[in-house]
């Protein structure tokens, strides 16, 4: 028997709204059992503690564990890949971080495409650097860095975790906006020793790891890569300031497989802002130099495509090619 083309368009609609139907009840009990936050760098590092600290408040609001995995390696495209082919349930989430954006320039041999293959669910805030000089240095403002860096080129070793990191890509950005010479000096451990002693002279270094360093005079800060000062270094300028139009802070935030469900996505966003709107957390975060902010998803994903523009730019101004 021929049905009706009215018909049919009838029940095909109908099979597809009943298809949908378990999706959405799950959506709706989710969470049912433990999730796990993948997490691109070590334990201890700053995407790990902040993993952790709102892993340990989803499960507390939302009555299943929030696990944190740590998987290191590739400058976090391990982490990403892991969960761009993971069942897209909100099961598996990713710990975003600013590396994510730059790394969509970076690599271009990589088995997903983290604009395509992650879904934004949730920002939790932007984690500026500290612009730190030996005390040696005879700068102790930003233009007289500047002015010294224009006179002596090649002269001021600018030390960073690595090719590509967040920290080398801010300060890429300041040679490419005053058009100074810094010479970049990677590492595979931890650079502070050599800053600390002069044998680098500057980096931009994340607040937390830094603070005690310069309140013991021991490191120079110039300034702020935010776009405003920050509550816990507040008498250090930001950069900006001298600098018309600079910014580059790191961030970090929660993304999900591509097709979860935007029920899933939404009832997320909503805990996580609820979580870092909370006064307590929030304080631990600025400790941390990591002001929270909320943004809806789609928030999110604007500002991704923004960053991912950005430091595309900055890494073909500098020619940068992956360890």
């Amino acid at each position: 028997m021929k049905l009706p083309r009215r018909a049919l368009l009838r029940l095909t609609a109908g099979a597809t709204a009943l298809a949908a139907l378990p999706r959405a009840a799950a959506a709706l009990d989710y969470p049912t059992r433990p999730a796990h936050i993948i997490v691109g760098f070590p334990p201890g590092l700053a995407p790990d503690i902040v993993a952790r600290l709102i892993g340990q408040v989803l499960a507390e609001r939302l009555g299943q564990q929030f696990v944190v995995e740590n998987r290191p390696g590739a400058g976090a495209n391990m982490a990403t890949e892991v969960v761009a082919h993971a069942e897209p349930d909100g099961y598996t989430l990713l710990l975003c971080v600013s590396t994510n954006t730059i790394n969509e320039t970076l690599y271009q041999h990589v088995n997903f495409d983290f604009v395509r293959d992650i879904v934004p669910v949730a920002f939790i805030g932007g984690s500026p650097f500290v612009m730190a000089v030996h005390p040696a240095l005879p700068a102790k403002t930003v233009p007289e860095l500047i002015a010294y860096a224009k006179a002596n080129p090649g002269k001021i070793n600018m030390a960073s975790p690595g090719i590509g990191t967040a920290p080398h890509l801010v300060g890429e950005l300041f040679k490419m906006m005053t058009g100074i010479d810094l010479v970049h000096v990677p590492y595979r451990g931890s650079y502070m020793p050599d800053l600390i002693a002069g044998q680098v002279q500057l980096s931009f270094v994340a607040v937390a790891p830094s603070i005690g360093y310069i309140r013991a005079d021991k490191l120079r800060a110039l300034g702020v890569t935010s776009a405003r000062r920050l509550k816990a270094v507040p008498d250090v300028p930001a950069i900006g300031e001298f600098v018309p139009g600079y910014e580059g802070s790191g961030w970090f935030g929660v993304g999900a497989p591509k097709g979860t469900p935007t029920a899933i996505v939404d009832k997320l966003n909503g805990e996580i802002d609820a979580i870092i709107a909370d006064p307590q957390m929030a304080a631990r975060l600025i400790d941390l130099g990591i002001p929270p902010t909320a943004m809806t998803p789609a928030e999110f994903g604007t500002f991704i495509a923004d960053e991912t523009a950005k430091w595309a730019k900055v890494i073909k101004f500098a020619d940068l090619k992956p360890e």
